[in-house]
């Protein structure tokens, strides 16, 4: 969709309340009317979580800057990409402070993003443009995932991490529920043909996709610190229904990513459909709910 007929939807739209907003993106996004009493797929309890589960931390837990001192918390310093910075404007960025190669990420949402490999050739102009127009943005007006909706927009500058026996880094995100990691999607290839295939915790390989299709000709090696990386999973999502933690490993050190509560916005498409049910089944909203789902 055009940026800025995308900018005008989403302003037309922002006076809509979030229930009556959902179930229509819900129909228009997956072709099927949005169940909440009680939800039942994966789907649709995000979608109930983003309309009746509130914690202060979450707002803190999205944001990619405040995230970290939650990680340094529970898991320690050592797990963290290093910070080389952190401003309110890309227009108080001194480039020629950094190092020849970094990554530049708004704070807030999911897409401003710009890597530079090589100074030389990095498209300054390109990168401070989608920058201010990603921070120009609010996040949660777009699928109502109101922990985005008081994180305050600011660029932040990480060391690009770079594997010395792999060419691109590949990213584990471990789906945890109720504390429990269950499943983890590998996704790989990102700035390429990009493509993803899905585990279970014992790296057995699951006949599953999500959006776009897994590549089952690609062997994914178990990482050998695939244990330590489920540890630090469940410790990350402890006292959450579902939490989604990302990690790296670089050079046999395993990095936190990001950490996500609604994982594609909760109106992905999963193949086999019945999938969407059987994560749905994973997912105990009791406690949350008090007893009782509304």
């Amino acid at each position: 969709m055009n940026e800025k007929l995308k900018d005008v939807i989403l302003k037309l739209t922002r006076a809509i309340p979030d229930e009556p907003y959902l179930r229509i993106m819900y129909r228009i996004v997956t072709g099927k009317k949005l169940n909440l009493k009680p939800p039942v797929t994966y789907n649709e309890k995000l979608q109930w979580l983003k309309l009746h589960y509130r914690n202060d931390e979450f707002t803190k837990m999205v944001d990619k800057y405040e995230v970290r001192n939650f990680i340094k918390s529970r898991v320690g310093s050592k797990y963290l990409i290093p910070l080389l910075g952190v401003w309110d404007s890309p227009d108080e960025i001194n480039f020629e402070l950094l190092p020849e190669k970094f990554v530049l990420k708004c704070t807030h949402d999911c897409h401003g993003l710009a890597i530079c490999k090589d100074k030389s050739s990095f498209d300054y102009e390109k990168a401070m443009k989608d920058l201010k127009l990603a921070l120009s943005r609010n996040y949660y007006y777009q699928g109502r995932e109101w922990p985005y909706k008081n994180v305050k927009p600011r660029v932040i500058c990480e060391k690009y991490m770079e594997d010395s026996t792999d060419l691109q880094l590949i990213d584990y995100k471990v789906f945890n529920f109720n504390g429990l990691p269950k499943i983890i999607q590998v996704d790989f290839d990102r700035f390429s043909e990009h493509k993803r295939k899905f585990f279970d915790t014992e790296w057995n390989c699951l006949d599953i996709s999500f959006h776009i299709p897994s590549d089952r000709s690609k062997t994914i090696v178990k990482p050998n610190k695939l244990g330590e990386m489920l540890e630090l999973a469940k410790v990350l999502s402890k006292g959450f229904p579902h939490l989604r933690t990302d990690f790296y490993i670089v050079n046999n050190n395993i990095y936190v990513g990001e950490m996500t509560f609604f994982h594609g916005n909760g109106m992905g498409v999963w193949t086999p459909e019945s999938f969407d049910e059987e994560m749905g089944g994973w997912m105990d909203l009791m406690e949350v709910s008090g007893g009782k789902i509304k």
